[in-house]
């Protein structure tokens, strides 16, 4: 019985280091390696756009107000939607023929990247501050193109069980592109100032003409990568059916082909979804819509913060875009183990309440400052010794920070997994860009009057009402963990669904 045992349990142990290696070995496989630099090449162009370029025009001297507005370029990804169905469907001339659906668009929107950030580089804010802002648009339209190409591929390229891989590796190389858009660019803008003293337009066009040569990387990987292998032959079929239903019908072929087309590519991703979930689709959409709000409405008052607070470059690149961007990860990776032991609503409601209530350590580090007073717009600070001052706070801005970016890492996690578990895999594609565009099209909007409300209340009273509008979220996740179940659903998830199917059901 002893012998028994022994080798019972030598053979549980083999068989638990042989599933561990295999675990591991995942990481090794090529697809899951393109993914990492598509992850890079897709966490690149964000920031250039967002924090960055904040940071660059409020050092330029932009007002606050304005700042905020020009924020608005980062609609574009709110919209992607939009044209998700004509990126998922439609072939471009000659690229098409020479890369493949899939790697034509994303080359060509790799390109358009970067000669929108090399727009971005050599025009001047603050004579051509319109301009300025059309480049950052360019760039965030391409962007959301490229994300909307790279989340189909991903799809595409891999069976399931790669999925969680490929997707943990691409958000590895995500993140650390982040790091070179955030932390990168101003390290590099204050080395290209070369010691100067405020602000220094040369060192700013430098940093970002670097960082468009740096989208080289996903390019490169564009051109080397293979070619997803899907099989449309199923939804075509379905296409020329419905077309030639309308024909048969007396429709003009031309109107036919167009109304057929967009019956498969727009309108059936979207029935799915409200198919399965009827009218709780309202409160899944108002939750999606919502959750990231605490953060992105904080988020872009965040650099001009640290800048009014007289914190320096290296410092907001060591603490903010390096430090935090790890915290993040680290968030994120431990969301994954809490989701496993408690389930996904239940850590997507601590996210939601952690993202919140951490903007109220920011409140508390804006009112460590000696003084305030708003004159003429702009925010002065009275310090016998500044030095002393940035020191002082310092600590404190590195525990904030830590807070805020681990819990940004759970709720992160928890929300990836929630908008998963909504997606339908035959509409995936469109029904991801559009939860993502959801996520992210109101609170930028919100967050385009940031400024104006700083200017006119100050920093505390900002981040206690980011905070503030968190509260509803905390709510929506009440109701739908109520209301809304899988099992609820009349399609699950994950299952298989055709139009013909969809286009029955509404029948």
């Amino acid at each position: 019985m002893l012998k028994h045992s022994c080798f019972e349990a030598k053979t549980i142990s083999a068989i638990t280091k042989s599933s561990w290696w295999q675990a591991i070995s995942v990481y090794f496989e090529k697809r899951v390696a393109v993914l990492f630099l598509l992850g890079f090449s897709a966490g690149l162009p964000i920031l250039l756009v967002f924090g960055t370029l904040s940071f660059w025009l409020r050092e330029a001297g932009v007002d606050r107000a304005l700042i905020g507005f020009a924020s608005w370029a980062g609609l574009a990804y709110g919209f992607k939607w939009v044209w998700a169905p004509m990126v998922d469907r439609l072939s471009l001339p000659v690229l098409s023929s020479l890369l493949g659906r899939r790697r034509s668009w994303l080359l060509l929107s790799q390109l358009l990247i970067m000669a929108a950030i090399a727009g971005i580089a050599f025009t001047d804010p603050l004579e051509h501050l319109g301009l300025f802002v059309a480049f950052a648009v360019m760039v965030a339209f391409a962007s959301a193109t490229q994300d909307i190409v790279i989340d189909a591929y991903r799809i595409e390229s891999a069976p399931e069980k790669y999925q969680a891989a490929m997707s943990a590796s691409y958000l590895t190389g995500y993140r650390l592109a982040m790091i070179a858009a955030g932390a990168g660019a101003l390290t590099l803008a204050a080395l290209f100032a070369d010691g100067a003293q405020g602000y220094h337009r040369g060192a700013w066009t430098q940093s970002y003409l670097v960082m468009m040569c740096l989208m080289l990387i996903g390019v490169i990987t564009c051109l080397f990568c293979h070619e997803p292998d899907v099989d449309l032959r199923k939804s075509n079929a379905e296409q020329l059916e419905i077309q030639s239903n309308l024909i048969a019908n007396g429709m003009l072929p031309v109107f036919a082909r167009v109304i057929a087309w967009a019956q498969i590519s727009i309108f059936m991703p979207f029935a799915d979804f409200f198919l399965r979930y009827r009218w709780q689709a309202l409160l899944i959409l108002a939750l999606v819509a919502t959750y990231r709000i605490s953060d992105i409405v904080m988020g872009i008052m965040a650099n001009p913060f640290y800048v009014d607070m007289q914190f320096t470059k290296e410092q907001i690149a060591a603490v903010t875009k390096v430090f935090g961007v790890i915290m993040t990860l680290v968030g994120a990776g431990f969301g994954g183990i809490l989701i496993h032991k408690f389930g996904t609503m239940k850590i997507l409601f601590l996210g939601a309440l952690l993202s919140s209530a951490t903007n109220l350590t920011f409140a508390m580090l804006a009112m460590t400052k000696v003084d305030e007073v708003l004159y003429q717009g702009q925010l002065t600070l009275f310090s016998a010794e500044p030095w002393e001052f940035i020191v002082t706070n310092f600590h404190l801005l590195i525990a904030v920070i830590s807070l805020d970016n681990l819990s940004g890492g759970i709720a992160i996690s928890a929300f990836i997994t929630y908008l998963s578990s909504l997606t339908n895999r035959t509409f995936s594609a469109t029904q991801y860009a559009l939860f993502s565009s959801v996520m992210t099209l109101l609170p930028k909007f919100i967050a385009g009057f940031s400024g104006q409300f700083v200017n006119k209340f100050g920093y505390v009273h900002f981040f206690i009402a980011t905070a503030a509008i968190g509260i509803p979220v905390l709510i929506l996740i009440l109701l739908i963990n109520r209301y809304v179940t899988l099992q609820q659903a009349t399609t699950t998830p994950n299952q298989e669904t055709t139009g013909s199917e969809v286009t029955s059901e509404l029948k």
